[in-house]
Order: structure tokens, then C-alpha cells, then sequence
């Protein structure tokens, strides 16, 4: 008989896939939920959260697959050699089943695949009859970054985790799990290792767990208290706290609203980083611009007490990660040097956008990055917003209200599209998802303000309907659909606009019509056949070569000029 927390449960899973993934089955909405509950501390989008499901057949008993870096997610495009010291590779693994028990067969499958693919002296490519694609790729992401960071000394943290509707967990199977555990530390001497059972009441738990709205940041008796906010000393060690998490990591989603990634091992970090160790006799804010947070509402003080709701550090990025490491790794007895911190409230979404891009105007940063501030973003976003589409300019916003998964667009997922239909540069496209908005030159390129408001409709629309086709062949992995995603967008954008090479305009005048489905099994059908013709791997697709036959072939089918759509 159901336990009251399995009913719960069931009735909580069900109103969330109707409402927010109806286009997925019970069970592949369980393995996203188990994902977005796990990963809650690191505040990924859907499309990351994605990246790392790898369930299918010769999943070799694992739906998930994840690697972090210092707290950050790693893709196929990350940059790990600005990291020099204090590295920490964490690997979280998971598989969900719906079936109400814990069963010893699910743990025998597990413990012989991390056997054969953490054994770094077997080459992946003896697996390819063993394991899927997507479970391979995951691993080869994981071994590149143990390879690439082997000459740091990084510490291993694995955790794994056995997910079901289940409400006790026998023995037997338990011990099943402490075999695993000794195995990944036999594999990776020195790593910490732990596997935990999550039944329904945890994974109840777990989903009650929202994100923290107010935080508290004790400063010192010289704030300033004005009318839009709070401007204050804060001693080092105070605002190490604050932008740590209960377990003492980084509080990443603090830092969602900066506008450039942590860059690592630059001369202005590397004197952040020498200010902090030496303790010159200077203050430490006499040395620094100092941090910059906007909140939902202006702080509350209570004595040294600031409550702070919904903060977002805009500005202050690097002097932050420099600050945690800091004090995760130096002996900071003593130390009590200070910190400059402006919180302000802005009123408006627009005032607090102005913010985001006056503070972080200095010189090392260009225009260009300023990226979720554009005008152009907020425009796409007020303008899909009026087609049920949500355009996620800040990071999970709409996830976070609870907006249907396929109704939400990310920056980069944008980005992608543009290159592939309008730029036709799908395997760019499908190489960088998560480093293509770094270059400055891709994105004025990508977001150009001479595109009509249209393009971004089109382009988003072709890449959804190109995704959707390929969900629908049954004969193709997971894998093959993301290497194929583009290079079908964009071949279905020629053939529609009957141009090889289509403008922005020709383009912009696809937004919201119909796709005749003759173009579709056309432009699937050509397509894979070059694909397969190139091997059918991912490495084809994140060529040029690939794309450059598609054009060839557009090029003798179509007429140059191209007709008006």
C-alpha cells in the first residue's frame, strides 16, 4: 500500500509535467525532476539540466551525468586552463526509476559501468557497442577535465544517487552501494565518494526546499543609509559568509545577473588574489572598487544587520571568487580588513539594467558583454513574450515561475539558432553552446541590430521545429538529434525561403508560418544522409565540413537569387 508522501508525490509529478513538459512521458519527467532537485544548489538552466540526462538504451543504469568544476558546470566547450590552484572536479551521477522499491539488479549495472569508463587506461572507444552515445560523451567531458587538471592536484567528490518511489531501502542493497563506494575511491585514490537513496519522502524534501528570497550581511557601524538603498564597510570574513551555502560552497546564484564569467588567472585577479594573501597595511577596500548588489526591495537594517531580498551581485565578480577561495584555503586568523558594498534597489527593470551596465563599464570590459542588459535583449523578450514564448534574458527567471519548459528560450539557445539559420554556421552552432556569446564579434554578429525584431522569432521557431522532427524519428539516439538540430534548421530555412543562402529579411518572414512537411522530410532526409556519409559523430557535426556540403547541395537545387517567401 502507497505511503501518504508516494500519493503526494505522484499527484506533484503529474501536475507539473500537464503543466510544465506535457510533451514528456512519466518516466522521462521523473529522471528532469530527480535532475532540477539535485542540481537546485547550482541553478541550472533546462537546457544545461538536459545536457547531462543520458538515459536510453545501453545507459548502462545511469540517467545522469554531470561534472562541475569549482562549483561550474562543465560543457563540451568549457575552458578549464585559467584554473591554477584549489581545483575541485565533482561529479554527480544519478538514476530515477518510478517503480516504488530499490532494487540490487539497478546497482549491479551501475558498479559495472563506472568499472569500465573511470578505468582511464581503457580507451572510450572500445564502449561504443557497450554504452550509448550521450553516456560516452558525458565521460569523455569528465576524463578531459581529470586529464586537464591532473597537473593542479584537484580533489575528486563523487556523488552518487539512487532515486525512486521507494520507501525503504534493504540491506542487501545497501551494501550494494557501500561496494560502489569503495570502487570510485579505489579508482581515484584521495576522492571522497558517497551514494545516497533518495525515496519519495526525500525527494518530497528536496522539492519543498525553494531557493532562499533574503539573505543577512552583517556591516559595520559607518553604513549610509540612503533612499534607494545601503552603502556600507563589510568586514572580509562577513561577506565570505554571505556568499557561501550552507555546505561552504559558493553561492552561484548570486552571481547570475554579473554580466562576465569568473575569468581566472588575469593580472587584475592575480592582484586581487596578492592583496588578500600579503595583508598589505592598506585596507582592503582602499585597494578595491568594492562590490555592487541590487535587491527586490530596499534592505532592512537591524542594527549591524542588513536583510537583503533577492540579491544579485552585479558587479564584483572576480573580487568575490577571490574573496571565497581566500578564505576557503589561506589562514585568515585576524583578519580584519574590510570591504566596500552598495546594495541598491532598483524600481524598475529597466533602472536596474542601467546599473548592471554603469557598474560594470571600466575599461576591461567591452560593450559587447554587457549582454542580458542590451537593448536588443529586452526588446526579443517583450517581443516573444507577446507569442507565449518566454526569451529567459535573466538566468531561470521563468523557470523559476514556473513557465512551460518548451515556451523557454535561453540567451545562448537564441544565439544558436541565429548562427545556424541566419549566419548558416550550424556546426558552430552545435561546437560552442556554452562560450559562443564570449566573443564579442559572434555576438554583434548573432544579435545584430540591423535584423528585424522577426529574425529572432524565425530563427527560435526553425530550431524548435527541427527539434521536434527529430524527437519524432525513433531511429535516431539522443545524440545524433542534438549533432543534427541545426544543420536541419538551417537546411529547412533555405528550402522554405527558396534561397541557398538566404537574407535576415527572407528569413523574417518565416515567423509563424507554416512549414510545408515536403520541406521537412526533405530537408531531414538530406540532411543525415551527409551526416552519416561524414561518420554520424559528433565530432562531424561540430565541423565545417559538414555544413559546407549542405550549402554545395543547396546551392545546385536552389536558384542563387531566392524567391520572396
Amino acid at each position: 500500500m502507497s505511503s501518504n508522501d508516494q500519493i503526494i508525490l505522484d499527484q506533484i509529478l503529474e501536475q507539473q509535467r500537464a503543466e510544465r513538459a506535457p510533451h514528456l512521458t512519466a518516466n522521462e519527467y521523473f529522471e528532469l525532476f530527480v535532475a532540477e532537485q539535485l542540481l537546485k544548489h547550482y541553478d541550472l538552466s533546462y537546457d544545461e539540466i538536459e545536457s547531462g540526462l543520458v538515459d536510453g538504451g545501453g545507459d548502462g543504469g545511469i540517467d545522469g551525468f554531470f561534472v562541475f568544476v569549482n562549483g561550474d558546470l562543465v560543457r563540451e566547450d568549457t575552458d578549464l586552463g585559467g584554473l591554477k590552484k584549489d581545483v575541485v572536479i565533482e561529479t554527480i551521477i544519478f538514476q530515477a526509476k518510478t517503480e516504488a522499491s530499490f532494487r540490487e539488479k539497478a546497482l549491479d549495472s551501475i558498479t559495472a559501468t563506472l568499472r569500465d569508463l573511470f578505468d582511464l587506461s581503457q580507451p572510450l572507444t572500445g564502449f561504443a557497442g557497450a554504452y550509448n552515445k550521450e553516456l560516452l560523451a558525458a565521460v569523455e567531458m569528465f576524463r578531459d577535465s581529470v586529464q586537464t587538471l591532473a597537473p593542479r592536484f584537484p580533489d575528486y567528490k563523487f556523488s552518487l544517487y539512487y532515486a525512486s518511489k521507494g520507501m525503504e531501502v534493504h540491506p542487501n542493497v545497501k551494501r550494494k552501494a557501500e561496494q560502489i563506494e569503495a570502487l570510485v575511491k579505489s579508482q581515484f585514490q584521495g576522492s571522497a565518494c558517497v551514494m545516497r537513496f533518495l525515496t519519495a519522502t526525500d525527494l518530497l524534501a528536496l522539492a519543498r526546499e525553494t531557493p532562499r528570497l533574503s539573505y543577512q550581511l552583517e556591516v559595520t557601524d559607518a553604513s549610509i543609509n540612503t533612499k534607494g538603498g545601503v552603502v556600507a564597510l563589510v568586514k572580509l570574513r562577513e561577506f565570505a559568509k554571505f556568499i557561501r551555502d550552507e555546505k561552504g560552497d559558493l553561492r552561484c546564484s548570486l552571481f547570475e545577473a554579473n554580466v562576465r564569467d569568473y575569468q581566472g588567472a588575469t593580472q587584475v585577479n592575480e592582484e586581487i588574489r596578492r592583496t588578500l594573501a600579503d595583508r598589505w597595511p592598506e585596507d582592503f577596500w582602499w585597494l578595491n572598487n568594492g562590490i555592487t548588489i541590487v535587491a527586490g526591495r530596499k534592505p532592512m537594517q537591524t542594527g549591524k544587520t542588513l536583510t537583503i531580498e533577492d540579491p544579485q551581485i552585479v558587479n564584483g565578480l572576480q573580487t568575490s571568487r577571490e574573496i571565497f577561495q581566500y578564505f576557503k584555503t589561506a589562514n585568515t586568523d585576524g583578519d580584519d580588513r574590510e570591504i566596500l558594498v552598495r546594495v541598491i534597489s532598483p524600481e524598475t527593470p529597466e533602472s536596474r539594467d542601467r546599473v548592471i551596465k554603469a557598474t560594470n563599464s571600466q575599461n576591461p570590459i567591452s560593450p559587447a558583454s554587457l549582454r542580458a542588459t542590451d537593448k536588443i535583449q529586452r526588446d526579443i523578450e517583450q517581443y516573444l513574450r507577446s507569442f507565449g514564448l518566454y526569451y529567459d534574458r535573466r538566468k531561470n527567471f521563468y523557470k523559476n515561475e514556473g513557465k512551460p519548459i518548451d515556451k523557454i528560450i535561453s540567451i545562448p539557445a537564441m544565439a544558436q539558432a541565429l548562427m545556424a539559420v541566419v549566419l548558416q554556421k550550424p556546426g558552430t552552432a552545435r561546437a560552442r553552446p556554452s562560450s559562443l556569446l564570449k566573443k564579442d564579434e559572434d555576438y554583434e554578429r548573432v544579435f545584430s541590430g540591423d535584423f528585424s525584431i522577426e529574425v529572432f522569432r524565425a530563427a527560435i521557431e526553425l530550431s524548435r521545429l527541427a527539434e521536434a522532427q527529430l524527437r519524432a524519428d525513433a531511429t535516431l539516439s539522443p545524440e545524433d538529434r542534438v549533432n543534427l538540430k541545426f544543420y536541419v534548421a538551417m537546411y529547412v530555412a533555405a528550402l522554405a525561403c527558396d534561397a541557398p543562402r538566404p537574407t535576415p529579411d527572407q528569413i523574417a518572414r518565416l515567423a509563424g508560418a507554416t512549414i510545408d512537411k515536403a520541406l521537412l522530410d526533405r530537408a531531414m532526409a538530406d540532411v543525415n544522409s551527409v551526416y552519416q556519409q561524414l561518420g554520424g559523430t559528433a565530432l562531424a557535426a561540430k565541423g565545417n565540413e559538414f555544413g559546407e556540403r549542405l550549402i554545395s547541395m543547396l546551392d545546385a537545387a536552389l536558384p542563387a537569387a531566392g524567391a520572396t517567401v
